[in-house]
């Protein structure tokens, strides 16, 4: 069946678990006010040297599990991820029937269980699908491990899954925790930077990571969505630009078509964007191919920042969870500063906010770039009702 574009489809503001706090305002009002999760740790089970990430406090994440309704036996990750869901359970809990879809984003997800031989909470698939066991979706989860545009993709695919009647509403869930196979790997490529990381400076060094979970409802009732803050998904892409398994194309390929088939979908001109949600990793190869490509697309003096300052690189979990912020920040009319950026560091000119910035924001485009030439970009425009 051909996905009929005449269906529109609508997002909720969401919610997350990150280790600037637990829940959609808690983060919202950290991120306003230029709030920094990254700290300088002393992990030796990561690494035997002090390292900059942003961390959630094992103490505080077991402290609100037990306060939550809750029951059985999970992992860290599955904690933040329920944890992260919860709200939404709460309020559509309802609508959780044959008709409602499960899609879980995750780049590595209980990846430690390999310290200890433990493969019966390994793979993706068992993960997803006791999610859905313990949120009470009896569908068949769909699992989406495509690098770090995972939690962008999910969007997209919820939307076409909408679209071609295949479900009314779609659960998306994303996690990814900090562990030594990951920061070992990003350390391998020579990525990590020895400070907080500083998207698009001068002086960036590369990526900080970090851990968060995410959650979003998607549905194509807008009914449900009349009395709160939301957003129609006006168009997306992925584009996958074929350039190296670990390196971006140097032209930004991928990220370009993905942007312009977004906006072809969403019948809009790129003058029609009002803020630019960017990935933003801070390696010298992906800011640079980000630069190339809005400045291709005439998208250079559009507002831009990356949240990486603020969560360090939540890997798969980094798009949701930056899709999240970025609705939330527009429906307040709020463009957040992008931390760490001081003096221009990338060879064309783009619009790096070094401030918030107060102005009505209507249409928001979120991207995404990650291994293996994938690339994401999705357009959502602001529906009535919100807050000013």
């Amino acid at each position: 069946m051909e996905a009929s574009t005449k269906i529109p489809v609508y997002v909720q503001k969401g919610d997350c678990i990150t280790p600037l706090g637990f829940g959609f305002e808690k983060n919202i009002e950290k991120v306003e006010n230029g709030v920094s999760a990254i700290s300088l740790n002393e992990a030796n089970h990561i690494d035997s040297t002090p390292f900059y990430g942003a961390t959630i406090n094992p103490f505080v994440l077991e402290h609100r599990f037990s306060e939550s309704n809750i029951k059985g036996v999970f992992t860290p990750l599955e904690k933040m991820m329920l944890l992260a869901v919860e709200s939404i359970k709460k309020k559509y809990g309802k609508l959780f029937n044959e008709k409602c879809g499960l899609i879980v984003s995750s780049t590595k997800g209980n990846i430690q269980a390999l310290e200890n031989d433990d493969f019966s909470t390994y793979y993706l698939h068992q993960l997803a699908k006791k999610i859905g066991k313990t949120i009470g979706i009896d569908e068949e989860p769909v699992v989406l491990s495509n690098a770090c545009v995972s939690g962008i993709m999910a969007i997209s695919v919820a939307k076409r899954m909408i679209q071609v009647g295949r479900y009314d509403h779609v659960v998306i869930v994303a996690g990814d925790s900090f562990s030594k196979f990951v920061f070992s790997g990003f350390q391998s490529f020579q990525a990590v930077a020895e400070k907080p990381c500083q998207p698009y400076d001068e002086d960036r060094t590369g990526i900080t990571l970090g851990e968060a979970a995410a959650a979003m409802f998607v549905t194509k009732d807008k009914k449900l969505f009349q009395e709160i803050p939301h957003f129609e998904i006006l168009g997306d892409s992925s584009i996958n630009d074929a350039n190296h398994i670990s390196g971006p194309s140097r032209t930004g390929e991928g990220l370009y078509r993905s942007v312009s088939n977004a906006l072809k979908e969403a019948k809009i001109n790129a003058s029609e964007i009002d803020v630019i949600s960017a990935h933003g990793t801070a390696t010298n190869y992906n800011d640079e191919m980000e630069a190339q490509a809005f400045n291709r697309l005439q998208l250079e003096k559009k507002p831009l920042y990356s949240l990486k300052g603020y969560f360090g690189h939540t890997l798969g979990t980094a798009g949701l969870l930056e899709t999240v912020v970025a609705l939330g920040c527009a429906a307040r009319n709020n463009i957040p500063q992008s931390i760490g950026y001081k003096k221009h560091g990338v060879t064309l000119p783009l619009n790096v906010t070094k401030e918030k910035i107060q102005k009505e924001v209507n249409v928001v485009l979120k991207t995404a770039s990650g291994f293996g030439g994938s690339n994401t970009a999705v357009i959502f425009k602001k529906c009535g009702n919100h807050e000013k």
